[in-house]
């Protein structure tokens, strides 16, 4: 097993799954439990696009008081590049068999846009694994966003620019950091969060073998209907407690659609974070971390 020490990220390390090579970061946690909360495993899903080194300001303060994991989805970060059909269900699934390897235990599952739909649906398939969710803005599945008649003929549409003639030129036009820097100048609130760490953080992934081959079979993926489940549909199935953090000013995934979210379930509790966008774990670390920090303090004892 290769190590890759690379703080504040911690002990970086590669895991086999399903013959993939799969990158994931441990840190344990550098405070004895005084309560049985604070002893707690949390595991970061990252967003679309993105790797574990998007938790570069959580994994270190919450590892304060927590064993922290990270893991990067196949297809992403430094995991491999494969060529295979991406659905939720399968990443969901990476998620369960890295719990059974390395940690076995209930834990929190804490996830960012795609990410928040991987640990819900892993948290609705694998109840088992799970004491409790922090979903840091939750989109809606592809098809509660557009009506039913008109899904075929988006999907007929959309089917035309996955082509691979299509996909590469695109791959090459994204990958260029002037079009990255731009990006993120819409995404993120706080321009100075913009840096050129962060930048090559979204470059590095796209020069790995495979890259441009699994990013048109993700185009594909993102285009079918059964990419994932519903998100309402998975909500009204979760029965653990579950953290709903939202930028206030994010422009991705409008706050006015995680308002909505609430009333679908009794467990879900939804905290806006002022002067934030799309990635308050980063905009807003602090605020983010400590309304983590409280909350998991506060879950039921898994063993009372």
């Amino acid at each position: 097993m290769t190590v890759h020490l690379q703080l504040p990220l911690g002990f970086q390390r590669d895991w086999l799954w399903r013959g993939w090579t799969v990158r994931y970061t441990h840190l344990r946690a550098l405070s004895l439990a005084s309560e049985p909360g604070q002893n707690l495993p949390l595991l970061f899903l990252h967003g679309f696009g993105s790797a574990l080194t998007q938790w570069r300001e959580n994994l270190l303060p919450l590892n304060q008081a927590h064993p922290v994991y990270a893991l990067d989805l196949v297809g992403f970060g430094a995991s491999e590049k494969a060529a295979t059909a991406y659905r939720v269900e399968l990443w969901a699934d990476q998620v369960y068999d890295f719990w059974r390897t390395f940690i076995g235990r209930p834990i929190v599952l804490v996830g960012h846009s795609l990410g928040a739909l991987v640990a819900l649906t892993a948290a609705v398939s694998h109840p088992e694994i799970v004491q409790g969710l922090v979903l840091i803005t939750l989109p809606a599945a592809r098809q509660e966003l557009l009506p039913g008649w008109l899904q075929p003929i988006v999907g007929t549409v959309e089917s035309w620019f996955t082509t691979p003639l299509l996909t590469q030129p695109l791959f090459r036009l994204i990958r260029r950091p002037s079009v990255i820097r731009a990006v993120l100048r819409k995404v993120y609130v706080n321009q100075e969060r913009v840096t050129e760490a962060l930048i090559e953080s979204f470059l590095t992934p796209g020069q790995d073998q495979g890259a441009v081959r699994a990013f048109g079979h993700l185009a594909r993926a993102r285009t079918d209907n059964d990419f994932c489940r519903a998100t309402k549909e998975l909500l009204q199935d979760l029965t653990v407690p579950t953290l709903l953090l939202w930028g206030e000013k994010d422009q991705v995934i409008p706050l006015a659609w995680g308002r909505q979210l609430p009333p679908l379930n009794a467990h879900l509790k939804l905290v806006e974070i002022p002067n934030a966008g799309h990635c308050p774990y980063d905009e807003a670390a602090a605020e983010v971390n400590a309304a983590i920090l409280a909350w998991v303090a506060a879950l039921p004892d898994a063993t009372g």
